[in-house]
């Protein structure tokens, strides 16, 4: 019989040690769900402001860029007006001439 008494002290301590840690739990529970986390964005912040000003100007000059492109696009010619109209003319009077030849 007194292994019996042992054994049931032995489990009734254990029981003891088990509900003292699960209110422990409880308690530390509680804690971490009435724990509001705060959050320093100053920092972020600053890093995040100067890397918005760099993009900026990054943007601008690729605008910059683009449109002194697009304005060399719009001016650039292959040739000159001059020598296609010249080039049209000698075509026309080519062709004219060799029709002027086959018609006589």
């Amino acid at each position: 019989m007194t292994k019996l008494e042992e054994l049931t002290a032995l489990l009734v301590n254990e029981i003891n040690y088990f509900n003292q840690g699960v209110e422990k739990l409880d308690k530390i529970n509680i804690q971490l769900k009435e724990t509001k986390i705060k959050m320093d964005l100053k920092a972020y912040k600053s890093i995040i402001e100067a890397h918005q000003q760099k993009m900026d100007s990054h943007t601008k000059a690729i605008e910059r860029f683009e449109s002194r492109f697009e304005n060399k696009i719009k001016h650039a010619k292959i040739y000159p007006t001059w020598a296609a109209v010249l080039f049209i003319v000698g075509v026309l009077f080519g062709v004219v001439s060799f029709l002027f030849i086959l018609i006589k």
